[in-house]
């Protein structure tokens, strides 16, 4: 179900790993269930009777990630220092980039049954909260993506870029602002055509949420379902996209490693002090409780 992958996994675990200051982390992950619980009531508008055992669903999904999957994050973290200093591949770049998704999987897995089960009491009023919320987001992102100005959406393109290398490398070297600038000009981005699978998939989540609502759909089809419309975000159904997807993470870990490879010695030391608080705050967040 992409919207509870986006918003408990990679949202409140990911982003919360590049805030920067260990405070950030903590503060993010510790007030996990709350924040995941403000985002998904946004999207559906839960009912009064079924707000309680969504909050509770949530609560007993951060516990569980909290004692089990910790751990591997922690370890992830410590192997990439190891890596910050030395010279990157694009084959590495993506193998880090899959190790990653395999992390989260379990993640993934353990959500999607809870959402089974949660799903079994929405009904058309949140599906169609849920579609009205889905028309703003669009309108956003293609007001942020699609500016009609190419010159303004090469602009953005950079900025956005900029912003996520700097949280890692600090501040940008000239020569990896040149890296960064030649990259997204021969990048095989495209704008349009990632906003129309992203209106697929919300097509396909609404489609599937009404239909097992009509169906009376127990709760093993309703978990076959939104597996299969996770597995259709990971892989499109629509085999132009899949093309692109693939040509596109291939350039985005060559560009990645390029950027890497540009890096001072300073930013390498920086990406390793970067990558070894967040080592700790995991780390520290994992511990039981004395």
């Amino acid at each position: 179900m992409s919207h509870i992958k986006t918003s408990i996994i990679g949202l409140l675990l990911l982003a919360a790993s590049l805030l920067g200051g260990c405070s950030s982390v903590r503060l993010a992950y510790n007030n996990a269930p709350q924040l995941s619980w403000w985002w998904l009531d946004g999207q559906f508008d839960f009912s009064r009777e079924h707000a309680p055992q969504v909050k509770q669903a949530l609560g007993s999904l951060f516990e569980w990630h909290r004692s089990t999957q910790l751990p591997a994050t922690v370890a992830l973290l410590a192997a990439a220092q190891q890596q910050a200093g030395e010279p990157l591949t694009p084959a590495l770049a993506c193998r880090w980039q899959a190790q990653a998704r395999e992390l989260l999987e379990p993640t993934l897995q353990r959500a999607l049954a809870l959402a089974a089960e949660q799903s079994a009491a929405l009904g058309e009023a949140q599906f169609k909260h849920l579609e009205q919320r889905q028309a703003k987001r669009m309108a956003e992102m293609r007001e942020d993506f699609l500016q009609a100005d190419p010159e303004e959406r090469r602009a953005k393109t950079l900025e956005r870029a900029v912003s996520n290398a700097e949280r890692l490398y600090g501040r940008l070297s000239p020569a990896q602002m040149q890296v960064l600038r030649e990259g997204l000009a021969a990048s095989p981005f495209d704008p349009a055509l990632w906003l129309q699978e992203r209106q697929r998939r919300q097509r396909e989540l609404l489609e599937t949420l009404r239909s097992l609502a009509a169906s009376k759909a127990d709760g093993d089809q309703r978990l076959a379902a939104l597996r299969a419309v996770t597995a259709h975000t990971e892989r499109s159904p629509n085999p132009v996209y899949r093309a692109y997807q693939l040509k596109l993470t291939e350039f985005n870990c060559g560009l990645a490693a390029r950027i890497h490879n540009a890096a001072t010695p300073a930013q390498q030391q920086k990406a390793r002090e970067a990558l070894k608080a967040w080592e700790e705050d995991f780390r520290a967040l994992a511990a039981p409780p004395a």
